[in-house]
C-alpha cells in the first residue's frame, strides 16, 4: 500500500485492496481461536508435511490461534522470515531447544503481522481524503466499503483486549514464561493504542452520535483511560509511554466526539439547535452525572473542558453549578499543561497524521475556550505553551492568520500587551506561527509595526507627568530606551508620548506607552545589549531574552530567504555574539546553539561570506601553522580545537547535552556542500579532523541524557563525511598538500575513524529490527530506528566511496583488513553485510549493503563464499527469494544481479553456489549439467523470456541486469552454465528478442538501459559465434541469425547506430546524458560487424548491397562525429568508428566505392583539431585513406580530391616532422641528464611514442607516398612543394633521427616517400637532391651501423627483411642514391662519390659478407650495394680520378663476389648445408623477393601444410634467386671496368693501362676459398652454372602458378650469361693484347678458351634450338646494355642469338 513494492500502478493497488478488504474489515478478529473442526482439517490436508503439521499445532497452543491459521502462519514465516535452508529446518524441528527458539520467533512474527494489519487500516484513514496522495481514489473506495461496521468491530476488539486474561503456562504450554507473558502484554497495549488511533482518525472524518459518545465515555471510565487494565500488575516502566498514549487517544476520541468545531460555528451563527446534542437532553443528563465523577486522572481534563463548552453553549441557563464544578475540576487538573504534554507525546507532526489531527481538534477546543471565557480565569502561561504546540501543525498557522482577532488571536493580543517587558511569550507564539512564505511575511510585518511599548518601573521616574488618578503618564523629555553608546542602533522615545498605567501598587508600575517602532530594531538593540553585559552577572537574564529572538530569526530565514536582507543588522551581529559567548567562563550553551543554527541557514546561501566571518570568531578549530603533508594533518600537530572544541570537552560531554555539537556538525556539512573554493576547503581541514579524530571514534561512549541523541550525532558525522567524499574533484586541486577528500579517505582507511564506521556497519540486521520494534509508532519517520537505518546506510555509502577513491597501493589498509578479515564464529563483516538481505523495513538498506559487497568482491583479495561459512546456503536462499518475488522492490533485484555479475569474474565459489548446477553422468561418460532448485538461472531465464517483457515485475532495468549477468557468464567462459542454458528451449529466441524490437529514435529520450540490453545481447551472440566452431553452433541460433538477416535487421541496426552517433554529434553542447550506454551499444555493434567479416556464412551477411549500405552508414557516422567541433564523447566515438571503418575497408574491398571525398573531409576536420586524444583517430583515418588508394589503384580511377588531400597531408607531414625533431632533441637532452631523476618524472609526456609503426607521422608519410603514386604526372606535387616546405622538414628530421639512431619507422617511411618521389614526380630527383639529401644521409648514416673488425657476420642481422630495422634503412639509403644517380647522372656524381667514400668500409664488408652470411637480409643489402655500384661504374673515369684505391678494392671485391655467387649457385647441397648450419635449424620458409613472389596461395599451403621439404626448397629457391641477381649485377658492373668489346676487338690503339686485369690466368673451377684469386676459370664456371641451371629448368615441369616467376628467373640467367661472356671476351682480348704477358700464357689462354667455349657453344645452341627466352638485357635490371654484334652477322646467322654470334666470332678470332 505504501507504493514501495513493484506494484506501483493505482489499478494494482486497487486489486490488492479488493482482494484483502475483508481481512481489513474484520481487523484482529480475523485471527480465530483454536477449534476441533480446524484441527481436523489440518489433519486431513495432504499437501502439508507431517512435521510441519505437528509444529503448527504447537504454534496454535502457544498463541491460542486457529490450527489452520497456525499452519498458514508457519508457511508464511518460512517463506518470508526464516533464516535457514530447507535442510536445516528438518534438524530444527527435531531438536527441542532449536524448535523452541523457532516458536518464539514465530510468535514475534505473528505479533508483527497483527500490527501490520491495523497499520494498513490506519494508512487508509490517513490518506483517503488527501488530494496530494497518488492512491487517494483507491483508498477512498476501500474506506467507503469498510465504513459501516468498522467502529463496532474495532470497539469490541478493544474491549476484549483490555479485558483479556493474561496467558499462563497451564493454558498456553510451558513456553509461556514470565518473559513471554510480558511480551504478550506489551503487544496487547500496542494493539489497544493502534485501535484507538484508528477510531480517532475515523471520527475525525465521520460524525459520532451522542449515544456513541456516552458508550465510549463509559468504556473509557471503566478502563480508567488505560490506567485500569485488567493486567495492570504486568505494567513496567518501559510500557508507561504506551499506557499514556492509550489515555491521550481515549481523551481525544471523546473531545472529537463532542464536535467542538461545529459547536463553535453554531454559536457564531446563533443556530445551536443544529448541533446533534441539542436534540438529546437525556444523554446530556447522563453525561453530566458521569463527568461529575471524573477528575482523578489528568486525561480527564480536555474531556471536562470540552463538555463545559458544550453545556455552556447549548443550555447556558439550566446547569450553571454543574458547569462551574466541572470547569474548576478541569483547571485543577492543569488542563492546558496537560494539552501541551499530550501533543508533544503524540509525536512531531510532519507526516504524522494522528498528531496533526489531534492538533486540529485541540485548536478548535482552545479557540472556543478563549472566545467563551475570560482569559484571567485561564492559566495563561500554560495556555501559551499549548497554543504553540497546536500551531506547530503547518496548516493551522495559515488558518490563524486568516482571522487573527478570533480565538487564539486573543492570546496574541494579550502577549503583545506585555511586550517588550516580556519578550519570550510573544516570540514563542510568533515562531510557532511561521510555517511558510506567506506566514513569514505576516509575522515580519506584524513585528515591524508595533504600536505599544510596555515597561515596568519599581518607582515612578522623574521625567513623567501623570494624571491625579495615576492612570495616564506622559513623557516630559525624549529618552533613549537602551543604555548604548552614541552612534549605535537604538530606540528613541520622543517627548509627549502618553502611557497607560496598567498596574500600579507597592510592587511598582506597569506602563503601556503609545509608541510606534519596529521590533526588529529593538531585537538588534537587545543583541547589542547582550554583547555589552556579556561578562557581567546580567548575562543569563539577557540570554533568556535573546534566545527567542535568535530562534525566530532562524526559523524565518530558513523558510523564506528573501527576508534575510532586512535582518542583516541582526545576522551580522551573530558572529560577534558567538565569539563573546563562547569565551566566557560558563557559556550559555542553548544561545550558542541557536547562533550556530542561524549561521547554518545563512551558510546554505552564502557559504564564502559565512566562512570568512566565522574565521575571525575563534569558534571553529583552526591550524596555527601551514598544512603541508598528510602525516602532519593526521597527527593534528599545530591544530587548535577552537572555542567549540573546548566547549565540547568542558561543558557538553560532562552534562550530556549536545545542542552545540549537533549545530556545529550541521554548519560544517553545509559549508562543505556549499562548494567553497579549494583554499577555503583547506581551512575546513582542522574542523573535519576534529570530527574524524575526536568525535567519530568515541561519540558512542559519551554520556547522554536524552535517548536518540547519540544516533543523531552519529548520523550527522557520517552525513558530513558523505558530503566530503561526494565533492567533485574539480573543486579540489591536486597538489601535494592534503585536501578535505584525501584527508577523509586517508583517515577512514588508516585510523580508528575507519574502525568506527566498520562498527556502525556491523550493527547488524537483528539490532535494527529490535530498535524498530521497540520504538512507539508515533515516531513516524524520525524515530531512533529510522535514524539508525540512515546512519548504517551512510556508513555503507562512505565505505564504498573510500574504497572507490582510495589511491591504489600495494599495502592493504586497516579498513580493508577490518572489512575482509575472517572472524571466528562467523562474525566477520561480510556475513553481517550479507544478512542485511533479511531487512524488510527500508529497501535501500539491503540494496546499499549488497552494493558494498559488490565493491568488496571486486577489490578485496578474499573469497566471499568462504567468509559466509555455514550461512552461505541460507543467505543464497534469501537472496534468491527476494529476487524471485514478484512484488519485491525492483532496485534490490537489480543490485543482486549486479552483485552476481561481478561475482562471476571475481568470486568463483560464490557463483557456483548461486548457479547451483547438479552433475549427471550422460551417455559415453560425458558429464551433463542440470539446474538445481536454488539456481539463480531460473530467475534470469524468466526475466529474459520474451513473454514476460513489459510486465510490471520485469521492467527494462531488471531485464538489462539479467542480460548483463548472462554476458558475464559468456565473457568468463563458464562452460557448465552455458551448456545448461543451451539446452533450454527458446533460449536463443528469448535472448535475441531485443534485437528485433523497434527503438524510439535517439532524439527522443530513450531509456538508456534498453540500449545496454541490446548491446549485451549482441555481445553474447558475438562471443558464441567467435568461440564455437561454426559447424557446431546451435540450430536455433543459426535460425535466429538467418531471421535477423532476412528481417533486414542489419540495415535497421546500422541505421540506428548511425542516428545515435549523429545524435551525440549534434547534442554535444548539452552533453548526452546516457553516453556510456551509447558507447556500449556502438562497441557491441562494431564487434558484430567485425565478426561478420570472418564469419559471413554463419551470420548471413554476404550481399554486396547490404555491405555497401552498412559501410556507408559507418562512414556517415564517422563523418558526423569527426567533423563537428569536438567534445570528448565525439572524439571517443570517432575513434571507435574509425577503427571499424578501417577493418571493414580492408575486409570488404570489393563492396566499397566513392568514399574518398567523405574521408578527405573527415581528415581535414580531424587535422584542424590539435589534441592528444586525436592522435589515434588521425592515424586510423590515414590508414583508411592508404587502403582506399591501394584499392583504387587496383580498380584504377582518377581522384578529384587529390590537390586538397595532398596539401593537408603535406601540412601534417611537415608539422609532425617538426614535432618529431623537438621530441627527439628533448629525449637526447634527457638521456644526457639522466642522473637528474626528477626531470625524468615530470617530463614523461615527451616519450618516444611519437615514432610508432602506426603513428600519425609514419602513416602520413605512407599516405603521401600513395598519393604520389596516384598523381599521374606529378604536377600537383610540384605545386604543393612550392607552398609547403615539406621536403626540408622531413630531411631535417631524418638527419636528426639517423644521428641519434631513433625514430626508425619514421626514417624508413620518409625514405620510401623520397624514393617514390624520384620515380613518379617530374623533376622529383632534382628537388630531392637540391633539398640537400646528401647532407641528410651521407654522414649521419654512419651512426646507424658499426663496422666490426672480426668478419661481417655480426653486423648483418638475420631479421626477416620485412620487419623494420636499421640495416633496412641503410639499404633504402643505397636505393635512394642509386635512383638519384640513375636519374640525375652527371649532376649527382660528386655526391655519389662522397657517399661511396664515406661508407667504403661497409660497402666492402658487405660484398665480402655474402660468403659467410646467406640470410636474405644480407643478400638484400649486397644486392642494393651492387646496384648502386653498377650505376656508379658508368662514371669510371671520375671515380678513378677521385678515389683510385677504393675503385681498385671494389673491383677486386666484385670479382671475389662473382666467384662466391658462382660457387654457391653451382653447389646446391653446399648452399643448403650452409643455410641450415647458419640458422641452426631447417630454413624458415623465407618469402621470395617481392618482385618474383609466386601467387599467395602457394606460400600459404607451404607454411600451413607443414610440408617441410617443400618449404625448405622454396627458401633455397629464394636464396638462389637473390644470389643470381647479385651475380648478374656484379657482372654488369664489371663490364664497365673492362674495355668495351667492340672497341678492343676493332680498335688497335686502345690504352690498355686504363683497364686492369681482373682475372688471373687459371682455368680450374673455383674453390670456395677466399685465398684462391678469381680467374678465367671463375667466369667459365659462371657460364657453365647458368647453362646447367637453364637446362635443369627445361627438364622440370613446374606448376603453372610458378611459370611467371620461372620466366623471369630464366631471363635473369640469360642476362648473367651474356654479361659473363662479355666480360670474358673483353678480359681475354685485353690479356692477348697485353705485352707484359708471356706468349706461352697467351697461347694457353687461346687453347683453353677455344675448347671451353666451343663445348659451351654447342650445348647453348642445342638449348636455343629447343626454344628458350632471349635475354631481356634490360628487362629486370635497370642497366642500359650495349648489344655489340659484328656487322652483317645478323643476316648470315639467321635464327641465332646475337650473343652466340658474338662468341662464335671471338672463338674464330682465337683459333686463328
Amino acid at each position: 500500500l505504501l507504493g514501495r513494492s513493484a506494484l506501483r500502478e493505482p489499478a494494482q493497488i486497487e486489486g490488492e485492496l479488493d482482494r484483502h478488504w475483508d481481512r481489513l474489515h474484520q481487523g484482529l478478529s480475523y485471527y480465530k481461536p483454536p477449534s476441533s473442526t480446524s484441527a481436523g482439517k489440518v489433519k486431513d490436508n495432504k499437501d502439508v508435511a507431517q512435521p510441519l503439521k505437528d509444529f503448527g499445532l504447537r504454534i496454535s497452543k502457544l498463541l491460542n490461534l486457529d490450527q489452520q491459521q497456525s499452519v498458514q502462519l508457519l508457511q508464511c514465516y518460512l517463506q518470508e522470515d526464516y533464516r535457514g535452508t530447507r535442510d536445516s529446518l528438518k534438524v530444527v524441528l527435531k531438536d527441542e531447544r532449536q524448535s523452541q527458539a523457532l516458536l518464539i520467533k514465530i510468535a514475534d512474527y505473528y505479533y508483527e503481522e497483527r500490527m501490520c494489519l491495523l497499520r494498513c487500516v490506519l494508512l487508509l484513514l490517513t490518506y483517503f481524503q488527501d488530494e496530494r496522495h497518488p492512491y487517494r481514489a483507491e483508498y477512498s473506495n476501500c474506506v467507503n466499503k469498510l465504513e459501516k461496521d468498522l467502529v463496532s468491530n474495532y470497539q469490541s476488539q478493544f474491549e476484549s483486549l483490555f479485558k483479556a486474561e493474561a496467558p499462563t503456562w497451564e493454558t498456553h504450554g510451558n513456553l509461556m514464561t514470565e518473559r513471554q507473558v510480558s511480551r504478550w502484554f506489551l503487544q496487547c497495549l500496542r494493539e489497544q493504542s493502534l485501535l484507538l488511533e484508528i477510531l480517532f482518525l475515523y471520527y475525525a472524518y465521520f460524525e459520532m452520535s451522542p449515544s456513541d459518545l456516552l458508550n465510549f465515555t463509559r468504556m473509557f471510565k471503566e478502563q480508567g483511560f488505560g490506567l485500569r487494565q485488567t493486567n495492570r500488575h504486568l505494567v513496567d516502566k518501559s510500557m508507561d509511554a504506551l499506557v499514556d498514549r492509550i489515555g491521550y487517544l481515549s481523551s481525544l476520541i471523546l473531545v472529537e466526539g463532542m464536535d467542538i468545531d461545529f459547536l463553535h460555528k453554531c454559536a457564531l451563527e446563533d443556530c445551536t439547535e443544529q448541533h446533534q446534542f441539542s436534540s438529546a437532553p437525556n444523554i446530556i443528563k447522563e453525561m453530566d452525572q458521569l463527568l461529575l465523577t471524573f477528575g482523578d486522572i489528568p486525561h480527564h481534563g480536555p474531556v471536562l473542558l470540552g463538555w463545559v463548552l458544550l453545556r455552556h453553549t447549548l443550555r447556558p441557563d439550566e446547569s450553571n453549578p454543574v458547569i462551574r464544578r466541572i470547569g474548576n475540576t478541569a483547571l485543577q487538573l492543569g488542563v492546558f499543561k496537560y494539552l501541551s504534554t499530550m501533543l508533544k507525546g503524540l509525536g512531531v507532526s510532519g507526516n504524522n497524521c494522528t498528531a496533526s489531527t489531534a492538533k486540529m481538534c485541540i485548536y478548535g477546543l482552545l479557540s472556543f475556550v478563549i472566545t467563551s471565557f475570560e482569559e484571567e480565569s485561564l492559566q495563561s502561561s500554560h495556555l501559551i505553551d499549548a497554543a504553540c504546540e497546536v500551531l506547530s501543525a503547518p496548516s493551522l498557522a495559515e488558518v490563524f492568520w486568516e482571522m487573527p482577532n478570533m480565538g487564539l488571536g486573543m492570546i496574541l493580543d494579550s502577549v503583545v500587551g506585555m511586550f517588550p517587558h516580556k519578550i519570550g511569550p510573544l516570540l514563542q507564539l510568533l515562531t510557532a506561527l511561521v510555517s511558510n512564505k506567506s506566514t513569514v511575511k505576516k509575522v515580519y510585518n506584524f513585528l515591524d509595526k508595533m504600536s505599544f511599548y510596555t515597561q515596568v518601573y519599581k518607582h515612578k521616574p522623574n521625567d513623567i507627568i501623570s494624571k491625579d488618578d495615576e492612570t495616564l503618564w506622559r513623557r516630559q523629555t525624549p529618552k533613549l530606551l537602551y543604555p548604548l553608546g552614541t552612534g549605535q542602533t537604538n530606540l528613541w522615545m520622543p517627548q509627549g508620548v502618553l502611557g497607560q498605567v496598567m498596574i500600579a501598587g507597592e510592587q511598582g508600575y506597569m506602563v503601556r506607552w503609545d509608541y510606534s517602532y519596529s521590533s526588529w530594531t529593538l531585537f538588534t538593540c537587545e543583541v547589542e545589549m547582550l554583547l555589552h553585559v556579556v561578562s557581567t552577572a546580567d548575562v543569563l537574564a539577557h540570554c533568556a531574552r535573546v534566545k527567542p529572538i535568535l530562534d525566530l530569526v532562524h526559523k524565518v530565514i530558513s523558510i523564506d530567504w528573501t527576508v534575510s536582507d532586512c535582518l542583516l543588522p541582526l545576522t551580522s551581529r551573530i558572529y560577534m555574539l558567538l565569539q563573546r559567548l563562547t569565551s566566557v567562563i560558563n557559556p550559555p550553551v542553548d544561545v550558542i546553539a541557536s547562533c550556530v543554527n542561524c549561521l547554518s541557514v545563512l551558510a546554505a546561501r552564502m557559504p564564502v561570506k559565512v566562512w570568512s566571518s566565522l574565521q575571525h570568531t575563534g569558534f571553529l578549530p583552526f591550524a596555527s601553522s601551514l598544512l603541508t603533508n598528510m602525516s602532519q594533518c593526521i597527527s593534528a600537530e599545530g591544530m587548535k580545537a577552537g572555542n567549540y572544541g573546548n566547549l565540547l570537552v568542558q561543558i557538553e560531554q560532562p552534562r550530556g547535552e549536545y545542542a552545540v555539537t549537533i549545530a556545529f556538525l550541521r554548519l560544517i556539512t553545509t559549508l562543505v556542500k556549499g562548494q567553497l573554493g579549494s583554499t577555503q576547503n583547506k581551512g575546513l581541514i582542522p574542523c573535519v579532523l576534529l570530527v574524524l579524530k575526536e568525535m567519530l571514534p568515541t561519540y558512542h561512549k559519551w554520556r547522554y541524557n536524552t535517548y536518540g541523541v547519540r544516533e543523531r550525532i552519529g548520523c550527522s558525522i557520517l552525513e558530513l563525511i558523505h558530503a566530503i567524499l561526494n565533492l567533485s574533484p574539480e573543486g579540489e586541486d591536486q597538489g601535494s598538500t592534503p585536501t578535505l577528500q584525501s584527508l577523509c579517505i586517508y583517515s577512514l582507511a588508516n585510523t580508528e575513524a575507519g574502525q568506527a564506521v566498520v562498527n556502525i556497519m556491523a550493527v547488524g540486521v537483528d539490532t535494527i529490527d529490535l530498535v524498530l520494534a521497540a520504538q512507539p509508532s508515533s515516531c513516524g519517520s524520525e524515530g531512533p530506528g529510522q535514524v539508525l537505518i540512515q546512519t548504517v546506510k551512510l556508513a555503507f555509502s562512505v565505505t564504498n566511496n573510500v574504497i572507490r577513491l582510495k589511491p591504489p597501493s600495494d599495502a592493504v589498509s586497516p579498513l580493508e583488513q577490518a572489512l575482509t578479515q575472517h572472524g571466528g564464529h562467523g562474525n566477520n563483516l561480510i556475513v553481517v553485510l550479507a544478512k542485511y538481505i533479511y531487512h524488510k523495513h527500508d529497501p535501500a538498506l539491503p540494496r546499499l549493503a549488497i552494493q558494498l559487497l559488490k565493491r568488496l568482491a571486486t577489490v578485496a583479495p578474499m573469497s566471499v563464499y568462504a567468509c559466509l561459512g555455514s550461512d552461505a546456503a541460507a543467505i543464497r536462499d534469501a537472496f534468491l527469494t527476494r529476487l524471485q518475488s514478484k512484488t519485491e522492490d525492483m532496485r534490490i533485484k537489480v543490485m543482486i544481479l549486479e552483485f552476481l555479475t561481478v561475482a562471476v569474474e571475481t568470486q568463483p565459489g560464490l557463483i557456483e553456489l548461486f548457479l547451483n548446477l547438479e552433475v549427471k553422468d550422460g551417455n559415453e561418460g560425458v558429464k551433463e549439467f542440470l539446474l538445481g532448485e536454488w539456481s539463480c538461472l531460473h530467475v534470469v531465464l524468466d526475466l529474459i523470456d520474451s513473454k514476460q517483457q513489459g510486465k510490471y515485475w520485469c521492467p527494462p532495468l531488471l531485464h538489462r541486469a539479467a542480460l548483463a549477468f548472462l554476458l558475464a557468464l559468456w565473457q568468463d567462459r563458464r562452460d557448465s552454465a552455458i551448456s545448461v542454458l543451451h539446452t533450454k528451449e527458446r533460449f536463443w529466441e528469448n535472448l535475441s528478442t531485443p534485437l528485433f524490437g523497434t527503438l524510439i529514435p535517439p532524439s527522443d529520450t530513450t531509456e538508456p538501459c534498453v540500449l545496454e540490453a541490446c548491446a549485451f545481447v549482441m555481445k553474447i551472440i558475438g562471443l558464441e559465434i567467435y568461440y564455437v566452431v561454426s559447424g557446431s553452433l546451435e540450430q536455433s541460433l543459426k535460425d535466429g541469425l538467418q531471421k535477423f538477416s532476412n528481417a533486414r535487421r542489419y540495415e535497421y541496426w546500422s541505421q540506428y547506430v548511425k542516428s545515435l552517433v549523429c545524435h551525440v554529434a549534434e547534442s554535444e553542447d548539452e552533453g548526452i546524458c546516457y553516453f556510456s550506454e551509447t558507447q556500449m551499444l556502438i562497441s557491441a555493434w562494431r564487434m558484430l560487424l567485425i565478426l561478420s567479416t570472418s564469419h559471413a556464412d554463419v551470420m548471413h551477411l554476404t550481399e554486396d548491397s547490404t555491405k555497401m549500405k552498412l559501410f556507408m552508414d559507418v562512414l556517415d557516422g564517422t563523418k558526423a562525429v569527426l567533423t563537428t567541433p569536438t567534445s570528448v564523447p565525439c572524439l571517443r566515438l570517432g575513434s571507435m568508428m574509425a577503427t571499424l571503418l578501417l577493418i571493414l575497408l580492408k575486409q570488404w574491398k570489393r563492396s566499397v566505392f566513392h568514399i574518398l571525398s567523405p574521408l578527405s573531409l573527415i581528415l581535414e576536420s580531424v587535422l584542424q583539431t590539435d589534441q592528444q586524444m586525436m592522435e589515434k583517430t588521425k592515424a586510423k583515418i590515414f590508414s583508411a585513406l592508404i587502403s582506399v588508394l591501394q584499392i583504387q589503384g587496383l580498380n584504377g580511377g582518377d581522384i578529384s580530391q587529390l590537390p586538397q588531400l595532398l596539401l593537408s597531408v603535406c601540412e601534417t607531414v611537415k608539422d609532425e616532422a617538426l614535432a618529431l625533431i623537438d621530441s627527439t632533441r628533448h629525449m637526447r637532452q634527457m638521456e644526457d641528464a639522466v642522473e637528474h631523476e626528477d626531470s625524468m618524472e615530470t617530463d614523461s609526456p615527451w616519450g618516444p611514442q611519437k615514432d610508432q609503426r602506426d603513428g600519425v607521422c609514419v602513416l602520413a608519410l605512407h599516405l603521401a607516398k600513395e598519393l604520389c603514386r596516384t598523381d599521374e604526372d606529378g604536377e600537383h606535387w610540384v605545386s604543393v612543394m612550392r607552398k609547403v616546405p615539406v621536403l626540408p622538414s622531413v630531411l631535417s628530421a631524418v638527419e636528426l633521427s639517423l644521428r641519434s639512431k631513433q625514430n626508425l619507422y619514421f626514417t624508413e617511411a620518409a625514405l620510401h616517400l623520397l624514393l617514390t618521389l624520384l620515380v613518379f614526380v617530374f623533376q622529383g630527383a632534382a628537388a630531392v637532391a637540391g633539398g640537400g639529401v646528401i647532407q641528410t644521409i651521407c654522414l649521419p648514416l654512419l651512426s646507424i651501423y658499426e663496422v666490426s673488425s672480426n668478419g661481417a657476420s655480426q653486423s648483418f642481422s638475420r631479421k626477416s627483411q620485412d620487419s623494420a630495422c636499421w640495416p633496412g634503412v641503410y639499404r633504402l639509403c643505397m636505393s635512394l642514391m642509386e635512383s638519384l644517380l640513375k636519374t640525375l647522372r652527371y649532376n649527382f656524381i660528386n655526391e655519389a662519390l662522397d657517399f661511396v667514400g664515406v661508407h667504403q668500409e661497409r660497402i666492402l664488408q658487405c660484398l665480402n659478407a655474402v660468403r659467410t652470411v646467406q640470410s636474405l637480409a644480407c643478400l638484400d643489402e649486397a644486392d642494393h650495394t651492387v646496384g648502386f655500384l653498377l650505376q656508379l661504374s658508368s662514371f669510371c673515369k671520375e671515380w678513378q680520378f677521385h678515389l683510385p684505391n677504393l675503385l681498385r678494392d671494389v673491383q677486386v671485391n666484385l670479382c671475389y663476389l662473382c666467384q662466391t655467387c658462382t660457387y654457391l649457385l653451382h653447389s646446391k647441397k653446399m648452399l643448403h648445408h650452409y643455410l641450415q648450419a647458419k640458422n641452426g635449424e631447417a630454413l624458415p620458409p623465407g618469402p621470395l623477393p617481392r618482385a618474383q613472389q609466386p601467387p599467395q596461395t602457394l606460400t600459404k599451403e607451404a607454411a600451413g601444410g607443414g610440408d617441410r621439404e617443400e618449404a625448405e626448397q622454396k627458401a633455397l629457391l629464394a636464396v638462389q634467386c637473390s644470389l643470381l641477381k647479385i651475380l648478374s649485377k656484379t657482372l654488369a658492373t664489371l663490364q664497365h671496368f673492362t674495355p668495351d668489346c667492340c672497341q678492343i676487338l676493332l680498335d688497335q690503339c686502345i690504352d690498355l693501362a686504363e683497364y686492369r686485369t681482373m682475372f688471373v690466368l687459371s682455368f680450374t673451377t673455383p674453390a670456395f676459398d677466399p685465398d684462391v684469386a678469381p680467374s678465367f676459370g671463375t667466369l667459365l664456371a659462371t657460364i657453365n652454372v647458368a647453362v646447367s641451371m637453364l637446362s635443369e629448368m627445361e627438364k622440370k615441369k613446374e606448376p603453372a602458378s610458378l611459370s611467371i616467376f620461372l620466366l623471369s628467373f630464366r631471363s635473369l640467367l640469360m642476362f648473367t650469361m651474356e654479361n659473363c661472356f662479355y666480360v670474358l671476351i673483353s678480359q681475354a682480348v685485353r690479356c692477348l693484347k697485353d705485352s707484359s704477358i708471356l706468349p706461352r700464357d697467351k697461347q694457353r689462354l687461346k687453347q683453353e678458351l677455344s675448347s671451353e667455349l666451343s663445348t659451351l657453344l654447342s650445348s647453348l645452341s642445342r638449348h636455343f634450338r629447343r626454344g628458350s627466352p632471349s635475354s631481356p638485357a634490360s628487362g629486370l635490371l635497370p642497366s642500359i646494355q650495349s648489344k655489340p654484334s659484328t656487322p652483317g652477322s645478323k643476316a648470315s646467322h639467321e635464327g641465332q642469338e646475337p650473343i652466340i654470334q658474338l662468341v662464335q666470332a671471338f672463338v674464330r678470332l682465337v683459333q686463328r
